[in-house]
């Protein structure tokens, strides 16, 4: 791997983009399909409704969640991954990966 200030700053870009404990986790749920927000919270397990908010509001802002909102009453909102988020797929699948490996060396399970 080579070491340059390109990459690092693209490092940094990513990791301030997916910062959190939340964000990641989040779009994993969503690459299941479509959810509403308590579908969400139900699968992202203690995330409070607050940071579930934020965490959707950031996810969106850099484009990697789509919000819906149906013209139904009470209104009905979904949030899905956008195609830009699709491409974090591999490395998402790498990170679940590293972790369930990491968890076995520290744990021993």
């Amino acid at each position: 791997m080579i070491c340059d200030p390109t990459g690092i700053r693209a490092i940094k870009d990513a990791m301030e983009t997916l910062s959190g404990s939340w964000k990641l986790p989040i779009l994993f749920s969503l690459s299941g399909g479509a959810k509403r927000f308590k579908e969400i919270a139900r699968e992202v397990e203690g995330i409070s409704d607050k940071m579930l908010s934020k965490e959707l509001k950031d996810l969106e802002a850099n484009h990697l969640v789509c919000r819906t909102v149906y013209d139904t009453f009470p209104p009905t909102v979904q949030y899905q991954v956008t195609a830009h988020a699709e491409t974090l797929y591999e490395v998402m699948k790498a990170l679940r990966d590293w972790g369930q490996n990491h968890r076995k060396k520290i744990t021993g399970k």
